[in-house]
């Protein structure tokens, strides 16, 4: 087996597996959503989801290739 489809083995295993942990995660956080069992603000939510909207936003960054080079010809 090549390196690279070694690195996309990983790469797969690691990120189903991270991927399937924080959706987990994040069901567990809706369970706070219940009323009967807690009390929250609307500030308090806002600012939980913040929290979360800039760090997805911080990591698709990271998985998106951009070329920030400057050029005079358009590429």
């Amino acid at each position: 087996m090549d390196n690279d489809k070694k690195k996309e083995e990983r790469f797969l295993k690691i990120a189903e597996n991270r991927t399937n942990t924080i959706l987990q995660t994040l069901r567990l956080l809706g369970n706070c959503a219940n009323t009967n069992n807690y009390k929250y603000t609307n500030q308090q939510v806002k600012m939980i989801f913040s929290a979360i909207e800039s760090e997805l936003k911080s990591t698709k960054i990271k998985f998106e290739k951009k070329d920030n080079k400057f050029s005079l010809r358009g590429n």
